[in-house]
Formats: structure tokens, C-alpha cells, sequence
């Protein structure tokens, strides 16, 4: 089995073969897998308004817009974050926290993976989505293209939750000045948010996650654009939902595609 049909299958789609005439594939386009499946048509992209977060800059008052001229994503300011992060007393969760989740993976990223909060593993482990989620995360990032080391993967929360219990408003305000820095220094052309208390909280919304998936939102005081879809989680214990997953990568591949073509390879963001 190559390694796209194990992807492929990980996600629980199927590979459709006619029973006659028995053709090979066309070939992949570079870093997208074949898709051997009648496809439905990608949602057209809705643009949304912009959601407004705590400023991402210490010091500066809470709401006002960060510039994205001259953010500093030197080694020295990523540390300085790190180091802000792992010292936060903001809010209780530092009283019953492991050690703080800060990140993980490439700084240059033109994608973005937000989940919700750190689980036990990862408060052990001290990175996000590892264990069986983690796994099935990067299955779905190496079927879309973008393997876990090219992305940028990190939480709404820093810190785990007691009983992974849901997020607390005081706990996200606390929380997302340090993930808008991130998002600022990153510049990544595109947000993806995997699961509802992810994407409500990103988006400030209590619309259910299926009313948000297939449209492109907007994050924060750059408003990056940003894609919702089901955490992996879930779909470990619904995986009656794989397909529809595959449905929101395959929008965000065509997203980052056109982000591409519109400004070029190496620019970020938009």
C-alpha cells in the first residue's frame, strides 16, 4: 500500500476504482495526493468580519490593532515569548498546570493548526496534539500536503484544563494576546481551527461548528483567514465524520493554492 492510500485511509476515505477499463491515476500534483473519489465542489469562500482580540504587544491597551510592520520574530523574541508563556500566572490553570504548551513546528509556516487546549499527554509532554489524536492530526496534514513539520500547530490555552473540562472566558482572554503574538510573528497565510470549542472561541461565536465549516472566517487583529474543521478526536470516536473532515483539508489546500498564485511562494499571510 503506498503512503497516500495509508493517508487516505487513515481519514477513512475509500478508493473508488471502476470495475472496467481499468485505468492507472493521473499523476499527483506536486504535494497533493490523487483523489480517486467523485469530488463534491468546494464551498465559495464567504468573507466574514474580523474578530477582535486582546492586543498582542505587552503593555499595550487591550483591543488596539498590532502592526504587522517590524513585528520581531527574531530567536530572541520567540524566546522572550516562550519565556512569558511558561512564568503565566494570568489565570488558575498555572495552579494545576504540568508545564505550559507553547507550540511546536515551523516559524516560516504558511499554515496554521489551532486546537483547543492542552490534554493530559500534552501537559506531560509539554507539545500539542500527541497521542492518538496527534496521530490522526498528522495523517490529515500529510493527506492535505502539509506534513507536521511544515505547519505550526499550538492551542487556544497553554495550559491543560483540570479534567480537560472546556475553557473558562477569563482562561481564553487570558490566553490569546500570547497566541496573536504567535500569529503575528508567524504570518501564516492561513489559519485552520480543529474542533467547535476552538473555533467559537477564535471566532468569539456560539454557532455551531457545522455552520461555520466550509467558509473562510477572519482571526484576529491581521484577520488571517481562518478554516474550521472537526478536531481529530472526534472523529476517532466518529469516524462517520472522515469524509466530511477530507471535505474542509481539500478547501483549505485550494485556499493555500490560491493564496500561491496570488502572492507568490515565498510571500506569507495575506
Amino acid at each position: 500500500m503506498s503512503a497516500r492510500e495509508q493517508y487516505l485511509e487513515a481519514l477513512g476515505i475509500d478508493l473508488w476504482m471502476p470495475r472496467t477499463r481499468r485505468r492507472p491515476p493521473p499523476p499527483a500534483l506536486p504535494d497533493e495526493p490523487v483523489i480517486e473519489f467523485p469530488e463534491p465542489p468546494l464551498p465559495a469562500p464567504v468573507q466574514l468580519a474580523a474578530v477582535s482580540v486582546p492586543a498582542a504587544r505587552p503593555g499595550a491597551a487591550l483591543g488596539a490593532p498590532a502592526s504587522c510592520a517590524g513585528v520581531d520574530a527574531s530567536e530572541e523574541a520567540w524566546q522572550g515569548l516562550r519565556a512569558q508563556v511558561s512564568a503565566c500566572v494570568r489565570c488558575e490553570l498555572c495552579q494545576t498546570r504540568t508545564q505550559t504548551v507553547f507550540g511546536v513546528g515551523d516559524r516560516h509556516a504558511e499554515l496554521l493548526v489551532i486546537g483547543e487546549a492542552p490534554g493530559a499527554d500534552e501537559d506531560r509532554q509539554g507539545e500539542p496534539f500527541v497521542g492518538r489524536a496527534g496521530q490522526l492530526l498528522n495523517s490529515m496534514l500529510r493527506a492535505m500536503g502539509n506534513p507536521r513539520d511544515t505547519v505550526y500547530i499550538a492551542n487556544v490555552l497553554k495550559c491543560r484544563p483540570p479534567g480537560n473540562r472546556d475553557p473558562k472566558p477569563n482562561e481564553v482572554a487570558s490566553c490569546l494576546p500570547y497566541l496573536q503574538q504567535q500569529v503575528d510573528m508567524i504570518q501564516p497565510r492561513l489559519m485552520l481551527a480543529v474542533g467547535r470549542i476552538a473555533a467559537q472561541n477564535l471566532l468569539a461565536t456560539d454557532t455551531p461548528l457545522a455552520r461555520l465549516r466550509g467558509q473562510i472566517h477572519r482571526f484576529g487583529t491581521r484577520g488571517t483567514p481562518l478554516i474550521v474543521t472537526y478536531h481529530p478526536a472526534y472523529l476517532l470516536r466518529s469516524p462517520g465524520e472522515k469524509r466530511k473532515a477530507w471535505t474542509d483539508l481539500k478547501f483549505v489546500r485550494a485556499e493555500l493554492a490560491r493564496a500561491r498564485a496570488l502572492h507568490g511562494p515565498e510571500s506569507g499571510g495575506n
